[in-house]
């Protein structure tokens, strides 16, 4: 009788007829900062940019072969798993239904259209993932089709297994840990499985966008929940609820080796990447990295293993994960001020900017009184300190402020 780490070693094998093993690679940088030996396990560089690429081929295979006759196949997603059904079924021929909500990145349509040439449709259905979800489903029904889950399917889960294979076989040796982001759990169920197997003493952490905990949830109710509101912004990761099939393979985590990673927090990994390193990630590809500091004091002198598990990322949206890094680090700020309506008013608040501050954004809300209105102001410096002496500056000049950078609400209409 096989064992799970024999057929994920099967699984592995049959890859290598679409692409070679994603590079394992010690990063330097991280590594000192660290005082570890850290390695980037490169999902980002698959040939869909992702590791959602290896589930989809290992299901459609298994399919395949138990049902040579089966001609088309159908799946929602947001982006990751699309391209990469849309590229099995190429490789096998096939014919492919994607469901994707309206609201995915052009980026990531644009890109399954091209994994799938003909072979494939895209329909652009809800605004939200479980409305595209809804309508694939019930579209495959009518059609006869073969659904494929991103992540609470058997196969799938053995196909995302074949990471750790080539984690073991490249590293020659077992980590002392290995991290992992979690979405709908397909990955890390897949990836944990095997480990238990071929290197047991390996330790996990598990990451979770602090918008979508469907793990956490899960771990703390006995069971898979539906979360009542997802932050979308970790696009590859923000699940609802995790799959029914991963949590049976994780139920047993420890919930405090689960982490949260805010999203705005994320925006500064993904820039630090991009800047130092030239890596490339999306937001989902950037959560395992982005734990680190928190781990700092229990990984020195030790082999960690992070998953990039994708970097399908439009830079359209780049200034909004600049501005959210530059907020999250302090650097940079919006206030309500309020302007005395005299001459020389702009110039006595300029005054009180200091060497290293830049205006970023001025725009005049209203006329609050006849002798005061309202400013939206956004500065930007290169230390968060540097703020205190600028608010000091303000209130000895006399001016109205009000800091509205970490408010939510006002954030959301005027910002």
């Amino acid at each position: 009788m096989s064992t799970f780490s024999d057929t994920a070693r099967a699984a592995t094998e049959a890859l290598r007829a679409v692409f070679e093993p994603t590079p394992l690679q010690r990063n330097d940088h991280l590594s000192a900062r660290f005082g570890a030996e850290i390695w980037l396990k490169r999902e980002d560089l698959s040939p869909v940019r992702s590791y959602k690429i290896r589930g989809a081929f290992n299901a459609m295979r298994k399919v395949l072969a138990a049902d040579p006759g089966r001609a088309h196949f159908v799946c929602a997603s947001a982006g990751n798993h699309a391209q990469g059904v849309a590229y099995a079924c190429r490789h096998f021929g096939v014919t492919g239904t994607i469901f994707m909500p309206v609201t995915t990145p052009q980026q990531k349509i644009a890109k399954t259209r091209i994994f799938g040439g003909d072979f494939v449709e895209i329909r652009l259905v809800g605004d939200y993932f479980d409305r595209s979800l809804a309508a694939a489903q019930a579209f495959c029904a009518e059609a006869g089709a073969h659904f494929l889950s991103p992540f609470d399917d058997l196969d799938v889960i053995e196909g995302q297994s074949s990471v750790a294979v080539e984690i073991l076989d490249q590293l020659g040796r077992a980590p002392d840990l290995v991290i992992l982001p979690v979405g709908g759990g397909g990955l890390a169920s897949g990836v944990t499985g095997y480990m238990a197997e071929a290197a047991p003493a390996t330790q996990f952490r598990f990451v979770e966008p602090l918008g979508g905990a469907s793990l956490t949830a899960a771990l703390r109710a006995g069971g898979p929940v539906t979360l009542d509101h997802v932050n979308s912004f970790v696009d590859g990761a923000a699940v609802a609820r995790i799959g029914a099939a991963p949590f049976d393979r994780l139920r047993h985590v420890v919930p405090e080796h689960v982490l949260l990673a805010p999203e705005d927090r994320i925006c500064v990994t993904m820039i630090e990447m991009l800047n130092v390193e030239g890596i490339v990630l999306e937001p989902a590809g950037a959560l395992s990295v982005d734990v680190l500091p928190e781990l700092a004091g229990q990984i020195e002198g030790k082999t960690v293993v992070c998953l990039t598990s994708g970097g399908n990322f439009d830079f359209e949206r780049l200034p909004e994960v600049k501005e959210r890094a530059q907020r999250y680090s302090g650097v940079k700020k919006y206030f309500i001020l309020r302007l005395p309506q005299r001459p020389g008013a702009l110039r006595d608040f300029l005054a009180t900017l200091g060497p290293d501050d830049d205006i970023a954004r001025f725009e005049y809300l209203k006329k609050s009184a006849r002798n005061f209105g309202s400013v939206l102001i956004g500065i930007e410096t290169r230390r968060a300190a540097d703020f205190d002496g600028l608010c000091a500056r303000m209130e000895a000049a006399g001016f109205t402020y009000r800091d509205i950078t970490d408010d939510e609400t006002l954030a959301e209409f005027l910002i």
